[in-house]
């Protein structure tokens, strides 16, 4: 996808104009005609690689290569550090509260 094209649906999401898919974990969601099925808005999501996104064309323009002709070709989310908290419960005892962070990578390559 070219890197306009992306960023132009992301907008959509976060705009709640256009519903992204989900094909894993959606057994309790709800279908919807404009995703053929499951779907949904992740908008902190479409946020955040908004600005990945926006952080990959300024390494290209760095880098002397033309952004118009830019191509995503490789996306992934990985599982990064885990932060653990606990929430105090009564009787001594206590409920663990871990947020898991990721890693997203995203490389695009001049096409043309």
């Amino acid at each position: 996808m070219r890197l306009s094209d992306a960023r132009r649906l992301l907008e959509d999401v976060a705009s709640k104009r256009r519903m992204i898919p989900y094909r894993r974990y959606r057994k309790l969601r709800a279908h919807h005609a404009q995703s053929k099925g499951p779907g949904g808005y992740p908008i902190k999501v479409a946020k955040h690689v908004i600005k990945l996104l926006n952080m990959l064309e300024a390494n290209a323009e760095y880098k002397g290569l033309d952004t118009d002709k830019l191509v995503i070709i490789h996306a992934a989310a990985y599982r990064g550090r885990t932060l653990k908290k606990y929430f105090p419960r009564a009787f001594g005892r206590a409920t663990p509260h871990n947020k898991v962070l990721v890693h997203i990578e995203v490389a695009a390559a001049q096409v043309g």
